[in-house]
């Protein structure tokens, strides 16, 4: 039968027939690339790697030396020292002719024997004290100014049997009898020493020189234009110069006062013979007290505190 006759109609037909089989070939196409993906990109368990563990290989301990700590060097702080200035207080002074209840008030503040204060005269305390070192300095004995009372126990030495023709030639036709000395007799200078030596000496000092103003005026009362301190160092002075003798202090009493055999002695001046009756334990102990003192006062006159 001749083809050539078909109508425009029946060429559907034929390209009805091929379509599926491309449709097939591509749908084949489509699941083999699927599985080529599923078997190289799905859920594919992971292959189990097994890795060797290597064998431990003991090894030594190491032995650690430590070093000993060292302690941190100090630290030196260099601190500048800061000096204040100390403003000295005025202490108000009475007038001189009324500086004796003030002296007694401010007495016991330098000694621990407060019942040994009745020794001191409580009149023109003072007056009493200038006149007397001033005197004692040159020399003399100004009993009348003493600033202490007199001893209530008179003088009372031992007899002897020398004769004084055996102890001064020159002088042998008085011949009176030597009398010896008596170291018991010193003993009534006694309370007046443990006065002197209860006294706290630096206190004496900064008292002296916070009344130095009254005792200035007083010193110029007897005509004198200098530092009062210079005359007490002087007394002081005569005080640790003083020198007992070796020999024996033998007496005489040609009349009221007793007097040394020894005319060298006897040739002394009143203040020395005043202190070789005081005895030799005495003096010692004044000596010491007034070596404190006066050095403590030529600090104060140097300006050394």
């Amino acid at each position: 039968m001749d083809n050539s006759n078909q109508s425009p109609g029946d060429n559907s037909q034929g390209t009805f027939k091929k379509t599926p089989w491309a449709l097939i070939v591509f749908i084949i196409l489509v699941i083999i690339a699927m599985g080529f993906a599923w078997q190289y990109t799905g859920n594919k368990p992971e292959p189990v790697v097994v890795v060797e563990k290597p064998i431990p290989v003991p090894v030594e301990p190491e032995t650690i030396v430590t070093e000993p700590e060292q302690e941190p060097e100090p630290v030196i702080v260099e601190v500048e020292e800061v000096i204040e200035e100390v403003t000295p207080i005025e202490v108000q002074l009475p007038p001189l002719n009324k500086s004796d209840d003030w002296l007694k008030v401010k007495l016991p503040e330098i000694t621990w024997r407060k019942e040994l204060l009745t020794l001191i005269v409580g009149e023109d305390m003072i007056r009493r004290f200038v006149v007397f070192t001033d005197n004692f300095a040159q020399g003399t004995v100004a009993y009348e100014h003493s600033p202490f009372i007199l001893p209530k126990i008179k003088f009372s030495p031992e007899a002897g049997s020398v004769s004084l023709q055996n102890v001064n030639e020159e002088t042998a036709e008085e011949q009176q009898d030597v009398l010896q000395w008596s170291e018991g007799s010193s003993e009534r200078f006694s309370l007046y020493v443990d006065l002197l030596r209860s006294m706290d000496s630096e206190t004496l000092v900064q008292w002296y020189v916070e009344m130095k103003p009254l005792v200035d005026e007083a010193y110029s009362e007897l005509g004198y234009d200098d530092d009062f301190t210079n005359t007490l160092q002087d007394a002081i002075t005569r005080v640790l110069d003083m020198e007992l003798p070796k020999s024996s202090m033998d007496l005489v009493h040609p009349s009221v006062m007793y007097k040394f055999a020894s005319p060298e002695l006897e040739a002394l001046p009143d203040s020395d013979k005043l202190l070789l009756r005081l005895g030799k334990e005495n003096l010692l102990v004044i000596k010491s007290v007034l070596l404190e003192i006066h050095e403590k006062l030529a600090q104060q006159k140097n300006g050394v505190n």
